[in-house]
């Protein structure tokens, strides 16, 4: 059975690229596609040594720096792979990857991060990011992303088998392209994340620094609370913002090592989580130390945090509901057991993510009854 990996484009080590560095890991003789690779030396061990073929995304002007403005040729640019000698593709999606072109006789299972999040909910962060703010400019870039939209509803049809990283996500691929999927969490290294007892007084989150992870929320939630302290890691384009408009109890660490953010973790009072994500990888890593969590109560986090058992919810995207979930977690008089919101987390492990694929491959590879399971989105 001869095997192929798609993948989009890549900047580095993410959440995207862990599924496809165990996809890789349970298929190692399967051929890697990427849109396009962009990956620092330094970041590349997840490939295992291998180099993907690319697609003429890669060789584009400054394509390396503003890769995602070229998101209205990458409908054209997967389809260019050459797939016809494959048995079985496996795509793993957070845009276009899915869209690549399968014959009769081939099994195309998706494992999507999101349906194209540029073309449906952040369009309008898309086309802030590309400068497309007004005119005619913004007219056309608003028309390539409805064509986009019709695009991405008709590539589901050479999908036999969405997999979804979430129940978030299952709803939204529902929602958006009329689909049943099963959902398999993606992988969270939990023998790396270990748990810790000894838990101090700050606060902690991680988060790359970007608008939409609301992280100007966090800050104006710990402006009315002086008394708290609250350490931010991560980079991004907002880190001189952010780091202009904190409060004095508030740090902006940028980047750090992964030795340092696990120690972080581990002995933070409590994660703090106020993005609506797909999934939230970093959040399960902190639940794997053993620190309890106050998210906000939407997306993946309610399938990561057991409410009143592992951590809390504050229901308004607001500093004031934030503000009152800290209380409630320091007027708990129950305590937190970092033992069982470990065990909760273990169930985003390795070795769940091997076993939970592996059953979902085998029901669309093996049973001719499941081929083109959900294509009518019963």
């Amino acid at each position: 059975m001869r095997v192929a990996i798609v993948h989009d484009w890549s900047v580095g080590y993410a959440g995207s690229e862990r599924v496809v560095e165990q996809l890789i890991a349970l298929f190692p003789q399967a051929d890697l596609y990427f849109v396009a690779d962009f990956i620092p030396p330094t970041q590349r061990a997840f490939l295992a040594g291998r180099t993907p073929a690319t697609t003429f995304i890669q060789h584009l002007p400054w394509a390396r720096r503003f890769v995602r403005h070229y998101l209205p040729l990458m409908p054209m640019a997967v389809e260019t792979i050459d797939l016809s000698g494959y048995d079985v593709i496996l795509s793993s999606s957070h845009a276009v990857a899915k869209g690549v072109l399968t014959a009769p006789g081939q099994t195309h299972i998706c494992y999507c991060h999101t349906p194209l999040r540029y073309a449906w909910d952040l369009q309008h962060e898309y086309l802030r990011e590309a400068g497309l703010t007004h005119g005619f400019r913004r007219a056309a870039a608003i028309g390539l992303l409805h064509y986009l939209r019709i695009w991405d509803v008709r590539t589901t049809h050479s999908v036999d088998l969405f997999i979804a990283n979430s129940n978030f996500i299952a709803a939204r691929i529902r929602r958006v392209y009329g689909r049943d999927s099963v959902v398999v969490y993606p992988p969270v290294d939990t023998e790396y994340y270990t748990l810790s007892e000894e838990k101090r007084s700050y606060y902690f989150t991680a988060s790359r620094l970007v608008p939409y992870k609301r992280i100007g929320l966090l800050l104006d939630a710990f402006r009315q609370m002086p008394g708290r302290r609250l350490l931010i890691a991560g980079a991004g384009p907002d880190l001189a913002r952010y780091r202009h408009d904190a409060p004095p109890n508030v740090e902006l660490l940028g980047a750090v090592p992964q030795s340092t953010l696990r120690q972080l973790m581990q002995h933070a009072r409590a994660f703090v989580f106020a993005a609506e994500e797909d999934f939230g990888i970093v959040l399960a890593e902190a639940q794997a130390c053993g620190t309890p969590a106050i998210c906000y109560g939407r997306g993946g986090a309610l399938d990561i945090v057991v409410e009143e058992e592992t951590g809390l919810f504050f229901r308004q995207p607001s500093p004031l509901s934030l503000c009152e979930a800290v209380g409630r977690l320091e007027a708990r008089t129950a305590g937190w057991d970092p033992h069982h919101i470990r065990r909760n987390a273990l169930r985003f492990s390795v070795q769940s993510f091997h076993s939970n694929f592996l059953r979902a491959f085998e029901s669309a590879t093996l049973n001719p009854e499941v081929r083109h399971l959900q294509q009518v989105g019963s």
